[in-house]
């Protein structure tokens, strides 16, 4: 292993040399998805072979809060213990929009007795993936991710707004697939393309969605660890854009009253470690038991996931009937009314689409939670429910309706803590309850506009 890792080092050095990089941004992802480390000169990069950051860096609230007390300290050091971060070369990026030659490089964390640290988001995802290599099968995934791009905005008590365009105009109807309306923004996709490109990230379609100033952008199916790290860096690679255009770009699942919420949906299939043979599939082309206990996991454990797939106050706003988002576990084949959608594909190209999962979820998180609910459902040989052939908005809600909600199932969820790890389960409830309990000290205008002299 260790000479494995000197290999690597080796070609990382190379790769740095032949492109003249000066600097090195050490990246961690944080439970919110954000990017944490440090900036290093590239002697020092050399010299160090990794760096330490404090433990909470990587398991605090939206907020950089973490709590004071409880559970959280029976996973996280009271004494503020550093985690020892070692590069993963296969990460290794230009900074496209750096002024000097500057790489990125994603970080997992460890412990000081070479232990991965077991609530870091790549750890957990990781962590998922081996048991599935164990059984001998291989999980593909392929993310869509919305967003929304909104005029800059300053003073968080207003709403936001679409951005101007070429024509000089906002946009203020919906423009699903609309070719123009992407083209409104040119010269800000010309870059995110261009970036993407120098990043080597294997972006595929871009689309205008229903919103008013909505975009997805679709990825092409790969492994879940370098998806999800692809999935991290594009994030910081369109808001880096948008910015340089003078706009937003933003991943809230519902930043825009009236408009639609945006998704990151998941599409996942398992392949044989030995043959590639798509395990959702029996030789004769007809779905196989693990399609549908796939599903049946899904459809079991998602409610329980839902903290992890929704994770914010804001997350839930989303989830509305008739809003091009789901509100139940139902399944159906070519139907996206359901939250569980099997696309019509050929045999080899099966796979289940999880589009319950927001456009906020931390994409190490949110990929290692759906891969889970469908290992449990090929484990337990769960028998998903009759396909929904019909419209699923007209079912009963079968999602929780808050955080507070979905905290507490994902606590009472003790199969879904063990594949994910119960020390990650533990320290991600905590801050989540943490960030209910600061978003429940905040009075909306919507309290104070309907409740100030009403009640």
């Amino acid at each position: 292993m260790q000479d494995r890792r000197q290999f690597q080092f080796a070609e990382l050095d190379r790769w740095l040399n032949e492109r003249r990089v000066t600097e090195i941004e050490c990246l961690v992802p944080d439970l919110t998805g954000v990017a944490r480390g440090k900036i290093l000169p590239r002697e020092k990069f050399t010299e160090d072979r990794g760096m330490r950051l404090p433990e909470v860096v990587v398991a605090m609230s939206v907020t950089g809060e973490y709590p004071s007390e409880g559970p959280y300290f029976d996973v996280v050091s009271q004494n503020d213990a550093d985690m020892h971060l070692v590069a993963d070369p296969s990460t290794v990026r230009i900074v496209p929009w750096a002024a000097d030659p500057t790489a990125q490089v994603i970080h997992d964390c460890y412990d000081r007795n070479g232990r991965l640290v077991p609530f870091a988001p790549r750890a957990v995802l990781r962590r998922v993936c081996e048991l599935f290599d164990r059984k001998g099968w291989v999980p593909v995934v392929a993310p869509e991710l919305e967003f929304y791009l909104v005029a800059r905005n300053t003073d968080p008590d207003q709403p936001l707004k679409a951005p101007i365009g070429r024509s000089g105009r906002a946009e203020t109807s919906r423009q699903a697939y609309s070719i123009d309306a992407v083209n409104e923004f040119d010269p800000l996709f010309e870059d995110v393309y261009d970036y993407c490109d120098k990043m080597e990230l294997n972006v595929d379609t871009l689309i205008h969605e229903v919103g008013a100033g909505q975009m997805e952008i679709n990825f092409f199916h790969a492994a879940p660890l370098a998806l999800a790290d692809e999935v991290f860096l594009f994030k910081r690679t369109v808001r880096e854009a948008a910015l340089r255009h003078d706009m937003y770009a933003t991943f809230m699942a519902k930043p825009v009253a009236g408009e639609p919420g945006s998704a990151m949906h998941v599409h996942q299939s398992l392949v044989g470690k030995e043959d590639e043979r798509n395990l959702f599939s029996n030789e004769d082309g007809t779905p196989s038991k693990e399609f549908y206990w796939y599903i049946g996991g899904l459809q079991k454990y998602i409610p329980a996931a839902m903290a992890l797939f929704a994770p914010y106050v804001n997350s839930y706003r989303r989830l509305a009937r008739f809003t091009a988002a789901p509100i139940n576990i139902q399944w159906g084949v070519d139907n996206r009314t359901v939250g569980i959608r099997s696309p019509v594909s050929t045999p080899q190209a099966r796979r289940v689409e999880n589009r319950v999962i927001g456009a906020d979820a931390n994409p190490y998180v949110a990929l290692a939670a759906t891969l889970a609910c469908g290992y449990l459902g090929i484990e337990q040989r769960i028998e998903p429910t009759p396909e929904c052939k019909g419209n699923a908005y007209q079912s009963a809600f079968e999602l929780p309706r808050s955080l507070g909600e979905a905290v507490s199932l994902l606590r009472a969820a003790p199969d879904l803590a063990e594949v994910l790890g119960k020390e990650f389960v533990t320290v991600y409830t905590e801050i989540k309850d943490l960030e209910h309990e600061e978003f429940m000290r905040v009075i909306s205008p919507w309290e104070r506009e309907h409740l100030l002299l009403h009640v």
